[in-house]
């Protein structure tokens, strides 16, 4: 199959997939791998197709929702196909959030770049890597299925406003309360 056929494809069945209006049933479809078309997801959330930005939003959410991640390998599954995406960090960027309640009753739903919703909690927890050198946090969000959101600069900070302290794992951590779940940042011991 040529690679504009397979992307046609590919369209085609993310398109009739969001009719219904519900998420495919991706992890169901185990359909031959058919390679790569030269699909690529940025850092910064910008999926390319061939080297050229794919400039439609809704074509970008509809691809978003035939995506799923196999082992370490992100891929684009229909019933008949699938193919390999590049993922230079994670799929998603979660571009805001909305914060409700207080406490450990606090709830974050965040919205991400694609268009969806989800609330943290045990089901879809916040963690946080720090780069070695710097300390600088890398927060996520998980959306579905393995498949996660770098939480956004400006989302993350307005989310530190709001943190607090609990212990975690026998440690004073500084962190972030949503569905009754908390999701530690940084030691506290390590804040100035």
């Amino acid at each position: 199959m040529s690679v504009k056929a397979s992307a046609d494809t590919l369209a085609a069945a993310a398109s009739s997939a969001a009719k219904t209006g519900k998420l495919p049933p991706v992890h169901l479809w185990n359909p031959p791998h058919c390679g790569d078309i030269g699909m690529e997801i940025r850092r910064d959330g910008t999926w390319f197709y061939q080297g050229t930005p794919i400039g439609r939003a809704p074509l970008v959410r509809l691809f978003s929702t035939i995506l799923r991640k196999d082992a370490e390998e992100y891929v684009l599954v229909t019933p008949a196909e699938k193919v390999t995406v590049h993922v230079e960090d994670v799929p998603f960027i979660a571009v805001d959030a909305d914060v409700t309640g207080a406490g450990a009753a606090q709830r974050i739903t965040f919205t991400t770049n694609v268009g969806d919703t989800v609330t943290a909690g045990p089901d879809h927890p916040i963690r946080v890597e720090r780069d070695a050198e710097t300390g600088e946090p890398a927060p996520y969000v998980l959306v579905r299925a393995a498949l996660e959101a770098r939480i956004d600069r400006k989302t993350f900070y307005r989310l530190v406003e709001i943190g607090a302290h609990a212990d975690h794992d026998g440690q004073r951590w500084f962190g972030l309360w949503s569905d009754g779940a908390f999701f530690p940042v940084i030691p506290s011991n390590e804040l100035p």
